[in-house]
């Protein structure tokens, strides 16, 4: 008896990216399969006034790919991604940013990797993709590059994201929400990845199945790698079973931090940058303790 092929539902939330959304469906309509699975696409439009709708509109009648069009009007990226699982249909589930798009052979590389390794989900690299050349210290800070690994490398929790996921669906049965609201501004996925993980789910690299983030110049600057420092701090304060534990770490790394600055500085700025990232991150968690939100929105 021959197996069935396999689905998968690729799930995306999106929010005020038009341009890089309809990218990122052009992309996807070039996915080669080569028989090995069928797949369809999601669209969580996270934007109350709908402005993912006419991308997708126009998307699906030029397009024989299938893609299902659903709003969340919450500006929340937990909800978005529950609505996409609710519109999900098949075997597997892959999550890719709006701002991200795939190479031709990036599903196929994916599951591939899964079926080979018996994995519960694989995932891919992010690679940066600068419309602009970046400035000197962005290159030598690596601000924007992601650890890579071998093939069948098992991921841990420190490294565990949705912008380059597949998983199986049969690892979400019975689990209501999927993603947890109090997430809402980030911190989502490494939630759910430590809860698939305390059920023994194993996540594994695929480092041929890469990814490609876009980073515009608005991004290549001090301010935004600040801010987006700020967000993980604030992230992992939501997180209550790991909350006490963080804010002793953050106590005592905020002052060494401090100390360490001036000396970073004579190592140059890109060093420097890099340590006041960290220390940021940890000074996130005690202002959101005094419930201070010192990133009011998630335009990371």
């Amino acid at each position: 008896m021959t197996a069935s092929i396999p689905h998968i539902t690729v799930c995306i939330c999106t929010f005020k990216r038009p341009v890089l959304l309809k990218r990122l469906l052009d992309a996807l309509a070039c996915l080669k399969s080569e028989g090995a699975f069928t797949f369809s696409v999601v669209v969580a439009d996270n934007d109350r006034e709908r402005s993912a709708e006419p991308v997708v509109r126009d998307f699906s009648t030029a397009s024989a790919l299938q893609v299902t069009y659903c709003s969340e009007p919450r500006q929340n990226i937990a909800l978005a991604r529950n609505k996409t699982l609710e519109h999900s249909e098949g075997d597997y589930i892959a999550f890719i940013d709006d701002d991200e798009y795939p190479g031709a052979e990036w599903l196929l590389k994916l599951l591939d990797a899964s079926r080979q390794h018996g994995a519960d989900g694989v995932l891919g690299p992010v690679r940066p993709h600068f419309e602009e050349a970046p400035p000197r210290w962005a290159v030598r800070g690596g601000f924007f590059e992601r650890p890579r690994h071998a093939t069948g490398y098992r991921i841990d929790l420190k490294e565990a994201r949705t912008g380059n996921l597949l998983f199986s669906r049969r690892i979400i049965e019975g689990v209501m929400p999927v993603f947890q609201e109090q997430f809402g501004t980030g911190g989502e996925d490494v939630d759910f990845f430590r809860r698939m993980m305390g059920q023994g789910r194993v996540f594994i690299w695929c480092d041929e199945a890469p990814v490609f983030e876009s980073v515009p110049p608005s991004r290549c600057n001090r301010r935004y790698l600040l801010r987006r420092g700020l967000l993980r701090g604030r992230s992992n304060f939501n997180n209550p079973k790991v909350r006490v534990r963080k804010l002793a770490v953050s106590a005592l790394a905020i002052p060494l931090y401090a100390l360490a600055l001036p000396v970073c500085l004579l190592l140059g700025q890109h060093v420097f940058l890099r340590y006041m990232i960290k220390l940021y991150d940890h000074a996130g968690r005690f202002l959101t303790m005094f419930g201070l939100n010192p990133v009011k929105d998630r335009d990371m």
